[in-house]
């Protein structure tokens, strides 16, 4: 299987995410793969629902998760669930986002997800950044929404233990809900893991809706 990259080693990325886990969930393992091999690589975060605890919580995820690669972060407070009716006030933070970042790469929600919240963010992103590379990971949860990737990261097993430690020591306040385990995180990327003949056997998956393939010019 083929493998691209990244074409710097100082890439700026985009992470997304509407509540405070999402990004840490959704993409914790690559975003452990590409800072640890990328030292030059900085990061912009935005979380849009992060309150009292769980604003504590996500500046934690921030801390475990990019560390000082973390450029800038935005935690704002919009309330969990109810992302459509704030619909206009969300679209006007990605204009301000438009102005203060020009990433090499996106991390957002799946536009497939049926999460409302979710999909207000992954929409709002493909409106923003029309032209970047944008790529969509997923949570899994009781909607039984995962579908059938076409990007994939490869984990080493260390950067697979790494993110699901680093999650459940961040987001305390959510370990009591059901799905909120070792045992999830980790099945998800097992499986994604044999999707694309990992070594490791670990990967996350993305979906990515446009790539522009092509040879670069000979010097």
């Amino acid at each position: 299987m083929q493998t691209l990259s990244l074409p710097t080693s100082s890439p700026t990325i985009l992470c997304l995410g509407a509540h405070s886990d999402d990004i840490e969930i959704g993409c914790g393992g690559t975003l452990l793969h590409l800072l640890g091999r990328m030292p030059e690589a900085k990061v912009h975060w935005v979380s849009f629902s992060a309150d009292g605890k769980r604003a504590d919580e996500a500046q934690r995820g921030v801390e475990l998760f990019a560390g000082a690669q973390a450029a800038a972060v935005e935690l704002h407070t919009f309330r969990d669930g109810f992302f459509p009716e704030a619909f206009g006030e969300i679209k006007e933070r990605f204009r301000e986002l438009q102005k203060s970042v020009d990433p090499d790469l996106v991390l957002t929600h799946c536009r497939g997800d049926l999460h409302q919240d979710h999909r207000v963010i992954s929409e709002l992103t493909l409106q923003t950044f029309r032209n970047h590379l944008i790529l969509e990971y997923e949570i899994a949860k009781y909607d039984g929404d995962l579908g059938a990737p076409n990007v994939y990261v490869s984990l080493d097993s260390e950067d697979a233990d790494r993110k699901v430690d680093k999650l459940l020591s961040a987001f305390a306040s959510q370990t009591e809900k059901y799905w909120f385990t070792a045992d999830n995180f980790r099945a998800l990327m097992r499986v994604r893991g044999i999707e694309c003949r990992a070594s490791s056997g670990f990967a996350e998956a993305f979906y990515a809706h446009k790539l522009v393939f092509g040879a670069s010019s000979s010097t």
